[in-house]
């Protein structure tokens, strides 16, 4: 049926036009919201501020994936957008995961000056409480999966959004 050996070997998945995989891609993006949003509802788990930037960069990388899927003609824009978004994200993450591991060292969201994350947060709080608001620590584990957090989790999301995006900027068609 299909062979996946080199040598003129046929690719299932390259006849997929690129409108697809951008489709794919957003809409994971926003379906990771809506599993993080029903966890954190039967749960009762209490989102950081930087959880709540993770989401909010979750809901963008989903945004540009529909536009893509939208308009695949600049696939080479929005693919970089996506990979810079999951930059950021895999940095965010990144971040967190350390001050999961480290709690001593980290100087914990919300008791020094706000800075400009925690602003925006605050702001989207305000605006859309039941999406963007912020009420937990950033260093709390409060949920695991085979031993890593969701901070871990959104880590390797973001590492997989990134790799996708170079994949789709780098993909013929």
């Amino acid at each position: 049926m299909f062979s996946f050996w080199q040598g003129g070997a046929t690719v299932p998945w390259r006849n997929v036009p690129v409108r697809a995989w951008f489709a794919t891609l957003g809409l994971g993006a926003v379906g990771l919201v809506a599993v993080g949003m029903e966890m954190q509802a039967l749960l009762r788990l209490s989102p950081c501020p930087l959880c709540i930037f993770q989401r909010l960069l979750y809901l963008v990388i989903g945004a540009v994936g529909l536009i893509g899927c939208l308009l695949p003609a600049a696939r080479l824009l929005w693919a970089g957008l996506i990979g810079l978004v999951g930059v950021v994200g895999a940095t965010v993450a990144g971040y967190q995961t350390w001050m999961q591991a480290f709690p001593h060292l980290a100087t914990e969201c919300g008791y020094a000056d706000p800075n400009a994350i925690e602003r925006l947060v605050d702001w989207l709080g305000m605006q859309w409480p039941s999406l963007f608001l912020a009420t937990g620590f950033c260093t709390s584990r409060e949920w695991e999966f085979l031993g890593f957090s969701m901070a871990n989790w959104s880590l390797l999301v973001f590492a997989g959004f990134v790799a996708f995006a170079a994949w789709l900027a780098k993909r013929r068609g």
